[in-house]
């Protein structure tokens, strides 16, 4: 493991973050979350180019890019009120997803070892099997949630040929026993897939989704809650991988398998703020960012924006802020 910087385009950080060497702990030593680019499409099905998403995700943002981000509602400051790292971009040949998954894993386990929050930008869901394993790997097996932001639910079996690609990770994490069956929350699924064969198996498996329908129906405040207590129950960290495609295409066209009637890109960021704030969150992924397919850059706002509700959550979490700012919060500080 080394900082390679870059793979496609020049060596950025998020935002303009201190930059760090897998290969030298010291680099990162303290630092309460380290960023890891993850530039892989070798495992998408259909339309390809999240090989670019993770320098599109550091760099998309109208602001001058120099480690700062004040957060208007919270009144905490992103990237300098915790000690957030970029370690550059993992090397990963889109043509040998074995490889690749395996050097992501190492790296992520590299960071959740030093005791920082891996936050890994993707990348096809793919990357979501290194990326929970290697939090696992030093949580312990089945010691760790998932919450699952995505219009599929990733759980198939084989596809062309292959165990491993970006419509399988759910799957292979479960089969492996790094995560629980009972103790994964899906959120936003809609569309048509999975095939029956497939739902049967996610039954078994007892994991829990909540498809659009239902969110519709409930509320999605509602089933957040509701999803909470599973996911603290028996785990002692909760794993929160966002693919984009949770959004309408309207909200998050630059995506790979676009489905029709998803959240809106507000209730995604609500969503991921309040889980950073409420819930022990120890490891992050953002997946299926493709700019060849973006208009105007909306969904590499969205999924920098993403990033930032999630950084700004954890550093108000740090320092004693426990609840959502729709109340109360601002004047009573």
């Amino acid at each position: 493991m080394t900082r390679y910087g870059a793979m496609y385009g020049p060596d950025l950080t998020f935002l303009g973050v201190d930059p760090c060497d897998l290969g030298d702990q010291a680099s990162f030593a303290g630092a309460d979350v380290v960023v890891v680019g993850a530039p892989l499409d070798g495992g998408t099905s259909h339309r390809p180019g999240t090989r670019f998403g993770p320098q599109a995700i550091r760099q998309t943002c109208y602001l001058p890019h120099d480690g700062s981000r004040p957060h208007l509602a919270l009144r905490v400051d992103a990237l300098r009120d915790i000690r957030v790292l970029d370690a550059g971009d993992v090397e990963m040949y889109s043509g040998d997803v074995e490889r690749s998954i395996a050097s992501l894993e190492e790296a992520v386990h590299a960071v959740s070892a030093s005791g920082a929050v891996p936050l890994v930008l993707g990348g096809d869901h793919t990357i979501a099997l290194p990326d929970a394993t290697g939090v696992a790997r030093h949580l312990g097996f089945g010691r760790v949630s998932m919450l699952h932001f995505d219009a599929h639910a990733d759980t198939g079996d084989i596809a062309f040929g292959s165990l491993y690609g970006h419509g399988q990770p759910m799957r292979r994490l479960i089969e492996s026993g790094a995560l629980r069956g009972d103790r994964f929350l899906q959120i936003g699924l809609r569309g048509y897939w999975p095939e029956p064969e497939t739902l049967a198996w996610m039954a078994e498996q007892r994991m829990r989704s909540y498809e659009m329908t239902e969110i519709v129906a409930r509320g999605l405040d509602d089933c957040l809650s509701e999803s909470f207590e599973i996911a603290l129950d028996e785990c002692d960290g909760v794993f929160l991988s966002v693919d984009v495609d949770v959004c309408d295409p309207a909200h998050a066209p630059g995506t790979g398998t676009p489905e029709p009637g998803g959240l809106t890109a507000r209730q995604l960021l609500d969503a991921v703020r309040r889980i950073c704030l409420e819930l022990p969150v120890v490891g992050m992924d953002i997946v299926e960012v493709s700019p060849p397919y973006d208009q105007a850059e909306i969904t590499a706002f969205l999924a920098n924006r993403v990033a930032l509700e999630a950084l700004s959550a954890m550093a108000a979490r740090k320092v004693g802020i426990s609840h959502d700012p729709a109340g109360p919060l601002l004047e009573d500080r």
